[in-house]
């Protein structure tokens, strides 16, 4: 398999059934962040965590590869695949369990808490960040073609999950958190 088809060339994408669009297209877009997302949790996956955390980035990282592919299938081929997977609510159970996991080994919140202090907690507010444009994306696209609901769900409850994952590696590398006090 080529790497380099030539085919977007001159500004247009295949989506999955072949409908050509403009790179610039909300679908594209859409899922162009999910990707970017993805590359993120993959460098905060190979910094020196936590063996949970890996996995669970990880299986997020599986997760986004099946919620991009939803994203790139035009809502009238969508029946047509074959062996389709999806994004399910034991998807964002996972998620709000992980959460809840992570949230008993933390100290309750006073303030908002200002990003950084060490470069792989950096890391998970960039997600949390890449996360939440993903997710405007998707809501302008659901505001033009049929997305199913879940994936908002599941975008939603992903960026909660770097919040705190971000607080859970704070106390983990001993990182004081910088709390907004006007």
């Amino acid at each position: 398999m080529k790497i380099y088809t030539k085919t977007g060339d001159k500004g247009t994408t295949s989506l999955y059934g072949g409908k050509k669009v403009s790179k610039d297209n909300i679908r594209v877009e859409a899922y162009g962040n999910i990707d970017e997302l993805n590359a993120y949790i993959g460098m905060l996956r190979d910094q020196a965590i936590d063996l949970d955390s890996k996995k669970s980035l990880l299986k997020i990282q599986n997760e986004l590869f099946v919620l991009g592919s939803l994203l790139a299938t035009p809502p009238e081929k969508v029946k047509k695949k074959s062996n389709t997977k999806s994004i399910t609510l034991q998807h964002i159970s996972f998620l709000e369990n992980e959460i809840d996991k992570m949230t008993k080994y933390l100290a309750p919140m006073t303030h908002f808490i200002l990003p950084g202090g060490h470069p792989i907690v950096s890391y998970c507010h960039i997600a949390r960040n890449v996360c939440r444009r993903a997710e405007r994306r998707v809501v302008h696209l659901s505001e033009e073609s049929l997305v199913d609901g879940i994936l908002l769900g599941y975008l939603n409850r992903l960026s909660d999950y770097f919040f705190v994952l971000a607080r859970k590696l704070s106390k983990d590398l001993g990182v004081k958190e910088t709390l907004w006090i006007t």
